[in-house]
């Protein structure tokens, strides 16, 4: 494609510029052309050469010299060549920058202008980037509001299982693509498990594995697995007479090939004891107590925190990390940190403490992401981060229609947002999706590896 002839001022001169200008003789001009032609790309040289300006142009260089300078000026086409193109383009190109920096600043206006904060006080001040809540617009086969349910993610399905509403616990499986929020309901085939509320469900690799729950008085130990390739349900046979006592409202986080569980409460009783289930082959599973289920006192060896439910748990490399719940009487406040590898436990000492349980609380980068629960009055909807470098709490503004306060819902985290379903307000069931956006370039931590000590 020929490239064009700049268009800057020096191919407009004035008639007095051209006048005094002293023209090159023919010698000198075929000398640099046959120069250029030698040094420059044939194929430049030669799309240079034989394009022509617009005639807008042309007939304005003609208006502004002389009758006897139209006649003896060479045709456009003959003159034009690679190094007389390049070299006149880049004079000219810097005669415009010189004449732009002379310019005063003050002959350019805003248009239209810009409010002065002055003048104008009421002008918003905009905002941050910063996080955002918003409704997903989800489409696809209905699904029941939920509360107490499992919410667990496999590349971009969001699994939804069990939970129950005012009235009725359920055993139905839900399937939110996390990309279009489209809900489908997958016909399930197996060993199906009985209606379940305040269970866990971790994902291994492309199966979920559910442990106990409840419906009603009833509690279950039970385990179950579903294979999310062929939505076959299996109940397998636990190796070994060892098995955690019944229980729901407790947490479950894989480590190493094994599920670690930890509280809940038995009907009778809240527990804080600590059972591992190896999943490394989910046909031959075994259980292993690694941590009873006794009271114990500061400064003890076994120093370990009290026995609670609806709590969160997560894993940041061999440590788990223990936050809120509920022992049925007391709403706690307390981060633990539990140590696999050392089976040691430490509390946090954290200045400004938030109560919560049924809440849940989710690892983005080096913080913890806790949305919702209640504080042992009201059910709440704000959005706290624990940085889990400095173990503070922090928190940050958040943009957007926020859901209304709730607890018992699910939280996954897949695209650079969080995504919360369902919930329990203490008089509504919720079936709705909220989105919140991280705004990842000003809240993602930029610690990508951090350890937490005990």
């Amino acid at each position: 494609m020929p490239l064009p002839r700049s268009h800057t001022p020096g191919h407009l001169a004035s008639k007095s510029i051209q006048a005094n200008r002293r023209k090159p003789s023919d010698l000198s001009i075929r000398q640099r052309s046959q120069s250029a032609s030698q040094t420059a790309p044939q194929g430049a040289s030669t799309s240079r050469a034989a394009h022509k300006p617009p005639h807008s142009i042309s007939t304005s260089a003609g208006d502004a010299s002389s009758e006897g300078d139209r006649h003896n000026r060479r045709p456009t086409a003959s003159r034009s060549t690679s190094a007389i193109t390049s070299r006149t383009t880049a004079q000219a190109t810097a005669r415009y920058a010189s004449h732009r920096s002379r310019i005063s600043q003050d002959e350019y206006t805003a248009f239209p202008s810009l409010p002065d904060p002055r003048t104008a006080p009421n002008v918003d001040v905009a905002p941050a980037s910063g996080m955002y809540w918003s409704k997903a617009p989800v489409s696809g086969a209905p699904h029941t509001s939920l509360r107490a349910h499992t919410t667990t993610i496999i590349g971009s399905n969001v699994y939804v299982f069990g939970g129950c509403d005012s009235r009725t616990c359920f055993n139905d499986l839900y399937v939110l693509d996390a990309d279009s929020f489209h809900w489908s309901i997958p016909y399930v085939v197996g060993d199906i498990p009985v209606p379940l509320r305040a269970m866990t469900c971790t994902a291994v690799g492309k199966k979920l594995i559910v442990f106990g729950g409840g419906d009603g008085p009833e509690y279950y130990n039970d385990v179950y697995v579903l294979d999310t390739t062929n939505f076959r349900w299996t109940k397998p046979r636990i190796i070994g007479d060892k098995m955690p006592s019944k229980r729901r409202a407790h947490t479950a986080c894989l480590y190493k090939n094994g599920i670690y569980v930890f509280g809940g409460g038995d009907g009778v009783r809240a527990l804080n004891d600590i059972w591992r289930l190896d999943v490394a082959d989910v046909n031959k599973m075994s259980w292993r107590l690694v941590s009873s289920s006794d009271k114990s006192s500061p400064g003890s060896k076994d120093y370990r925190p009290k026995a609670r439910g609806y709590h969160t748990a997560n894993m940041v490399g061999s440590k788990l990390i223990i936050f809120g719940g509920s022992d049925g009487g007391e709403c706690f406040d307390d981060v633990w940190v539990y140590d696999v590898d050392a089976q040691l436990w430490r509390a946090v000492p954290i200045p400004v403490a938030f109560r919560r349980l049924s809440h849940t609380a989710t690892i983005v980068g080096s913080y913890l992401f806790v949305i919702g629960g209640h504080d042992g009055s009201e059910y709440s909807n704000d959005v706290l981060l624990l940085n889990l470098v400095t173990m503070t709490w922090d928190r940050r503004r958040v943009y957007g229609k926020a859901p209304s306060g709730r607890g018992y819902h699910g939280t996954v985290l897949y695209d650079s947002r969080l995504i919360v379903i369902g919930g329990f307000d203490g008089s509504e069931v919720y079936g709705d999706v909220m989105l919140l956006e991280l705004a990842v370039h000003a809240y993602y931590s930029q610690i990508s590896h951090f350890t937490i000590e005990v």
